[in-house]
């Protein structure tokens, strides 16, 4: 069980990795404009939502994380379909939490990097 437990931490790593590059990074930004454009344009509620699905890292760390259960076959408690189930929210769980302790580090060093171009600024302007 507590390999189990390992592996659960360890997954979501990469989960969370994909999840939040591809819907918060500059190297996809022009693929997620293109989706955030659609997800408000297009007529039906499917096409929509489906382009929704990469604009949000909620959503699409769930499709992240049936890849990773079809690639690894990771289950968690039980063995077959309960298993998958329950390794599955668990790991988007554990993916998002690891993204929202992403989200906070990137803020906190962002508010660093103002704070000091303030006081370089202030020393500039001093005679």
């Amino acid at each position: 069980m507590s390999q189990s437990v390992s592996v659960l931490f360890l997954l979501a790593i990469p989960i969370a990795c994909i999840s939040w590059t591809v819907t918060h990074e500059e190297v996809f930004k022009e693929i997620r404009d293109f989706c955030i454009k659609n997800s408000h344009q297009q007529k039906t509620l499917a096409a929509r939502k489906f382009f929704y699905l990469f604009t949000c890292e909620y959503c699409f760390s769930h499709y992240i994380t049936i890849l990773m259960l079809i690639i690894t076959h990771y289950t968690l408690v039980f063995d077959g379909w309960r298993g998958y189930l329950i390794s599955g929210f668990s790991l988007v769980w554990i993916a998002n939490i690891y993204m929202s302790l992403f989200r906070l580090l990137r803020l906190d060093i962002k508010e660093e990097d103002l704070n000091t171009k303030q006081k370089e600024q202030k020393q500039k302007d001093l005679p």
